[in-house]
């Protein structure tokens, strides 16, 4: 049974940092993209930062360009976020999302981390 478990969500003041993490379970790890989404309270969920299967490239929303920074280990199965100088309009629930990168159809969701960022 695949399982993508976030997890470093809170709250923090404006101009914090948070570094988000994605444990990832009953999948080979190496063998999929990873991305980060969120949502913020009534808004769609918008990509936020995506990384290849080797962690050769990287794409970010604009908005967090220079700020957010997405990495991964494949030898610990996990995904992270490095989040800094973060806004109020930062806040939202950030999910990790894994695609195989052979077959995309093959994907999975993790549950989601609240973010919250005071002005």
């Amino acid at each position: 049974q695949v399982q993508l478990v976030e997890s470093g969500g809170g709250l923090v003041q404006a101009g914090g940092s948070l570094t988000l993490s994605c444990a990832a379970s009953g999948l080979t790890f190496s063998s999929y993209a990873m991305n980060w989404y969120r949502q913020a309270l009534g808004k769609e969920r918008e990509l936020v930062a995506a990384i290849t299967s080797t962690g050769g490239n990287t794409n970010y929303l604009d908005s967090v360009k220079g700020r957010f920074t997405i990495s991964r280990d494949n030898a610990k199965n996990t995904l992270y976020l490095q989040m800094n100088s973060l806004k109020p309009e930062d806040t939202a629930v950030y999910y990790c999302y894994a695609a195989n990168k052979w077959k995309p159809t093959i994907n999975y969701w993790g549950q989601g981390t609240q973010v919250t960022v005071s002005s």
